[in-house]
């Protein structure tokens, strides 16, 4: 069987083999390659991604096969047409019977269906970037945007601007899905949004499998940093950081030490003095007025991107873990808190719900941040001890071996 997958980032062995920039991201999509290999003899991978560069390459590592597709000066939202001629090497060069697109995001899976309709395709559905576009400005008002545009905005776009880029990439996402017949989700959500753009799509039930370093531990009261809260993205408003801020004002009311430890790039650029400031983005700028307006300066850490280890290692120190997104499908960030055993508070949107089955009480809508507030203070006061049951739900959901069964199960189907 040859299984072609389209992915939408570089994996980290041909990034490092080739000398390019290493993402944080998508870690869980290399895991999921190698246990696919490693139980299906049968199997040949071959996993094809574009890159900011002008060669197409070819090369095998570890028994995979990395086509990287140049796009200079990568542009998310312009079709570029001379993808197009790359597929057709990928095809002659491997001859996939099948094609898996991981995320439907992007429109790089699009020129592959349009170059070559007969070959059978499958997609995995991540987010659903045409729902994720009404969300984008996640309740931040007009007037909010206008006082936070800065130099930045001013040459590169607004978070107006943003959310047109989603918009843009939500019509290549749902062309994408109206031309398949086979489509891969994992919650009640995206089933429901793929059945609505294409009726007749065959859907498909498969979990994702995460990185590595998050199956082996187990988070402790005892050894976490009392009263810290740890959120994994905050750099654009649908990620809902601003709500985490309205709330914290009364956190600290009822733990004055409190703190909050965001993974990422410090959007306030609050170090790079003048000349940062004016290039940071309207939404940086946005969140460092919300935090100098409730003094936050001292409960807010940015602690910069974090590696695999790294990551790990921030859950187990936190007392919660918060996803206050606007909207998500399944967060692999909240499965990862999970899997671990985490506290977790969770807004009730998208997908996010089917995976806090059993710990509801750990909901709350997205605008309230009085009640994402009361929820938080709940598990400071209350939670001293690992929720086993979500805890087991979550390692069964993530299962590696389970899911790479599945999915193969899931080829053989469609080949047949």
């Amino acid at each position: 069987m040859r299984v072609l997958w389209i992915t939408n980032i570089l994996f980290p062995a041909i990034a490092e083999k080739m000398r390019l920039p290493k993402t944080v991201f998508g870690g869980w999509m290399y895991s999921s390659a190698k246990r696919l290999v490693e139980a299906n003899k049968h199997l040949k991978l071959a996993v094809a991604t574009v890159y900011n560069g002008t060669e197409f390459i070819s090369q095998e590592l570890d028994g995979v096969l990395y086509f990287l597709l140049p796009l200079n000066g990568i542009n998310i939202t312009k079709y570029d047409k001379a993808l197009e001629k790359h597929w057709k090497n990928v095809v002659e060069m491997f001859d996939p019977q099948l094609v898996h697109i991981h995320g439907t995001e992007y429109y790089y899976g699009l020129t592959f269906l349009r170059t070559c309709p007969d070959i059978p395709v499958i997609a995995s559905m991540q987010g659903i970037v045409s729902r994720c576009a009404e969300y984008y400005l996640a309740g931040l008002t007009t007037s909010d945007i206008l006082k936070s545009i800065t130099l930045r905005d001013l040459l590169r776009g607004t978070m107006w601007s943003e959310r047109r880029t989603f918009e843009k990439r939500g019509q290549y996402e749902i062309e994408t899905i109206s031309r398949l017949k086979h489509i891969i989700g994992r919650t009640s959500w995206d089933k429901v949004h793929a059945l609505a753009i294409n009726p007749d799509i065959n859907y498909h039930f498969c979990n994702e499998t995460l990185r590595d370093a998050f199956y082996e531990k187990t988070w402790s009261y005892d050894n976490c940093e009392k009263h810290s809260i740890f959120i994994s993205q905050a750099g654009y408003p649908i990620k809902g950081f601003h709500q985490l801020l309205k709330a914290m004002p009364f956190i600290l009311k009822q733990f004055p030490e409190a703190k909050i430890y965001v993974a990422g790039t410090d959007i306030t650029r609050a170090k790079d003095g003048f000349v940062g400031k004016l290039l940071r983005t309207g939404y940086g700028c946005y969140v460092s007025r919300l935090i100098k307006k409730y003094n936050l300066e001292h409960s807010v850490i940015f602690i910069g991107s974090l590696n695999e280890e790294q990551m790990c290692q921030q859950y187990l120190r936190s007392n919660v873990f918060v996803c206050p997104s606007a909207i998500e499908n399944s967060p692999n960030s909240l499965g990862e808190a999970q899997i671990l055993g985490v506290p977790c508070v969770v807004s009730y949107v998208g997908g996010s719900m089917d995976m806090m089955e059993g710990d509801e009480k750990n909901l709350y809508r997205f605008e309230e941040v009085e009640m994402l507030a009361m929820k938080i203070c709940h598990v400071f006061s209350e939670c001293r001890e690992v929720n086993l049951t979500m805890q087991n739900k979550a390692r069964a959901r993530h299962n590696g071996d389970v899911n790479s069964a599945r999915l193969y199960q899931i080829y053989k189907e469609l080949l047949q």
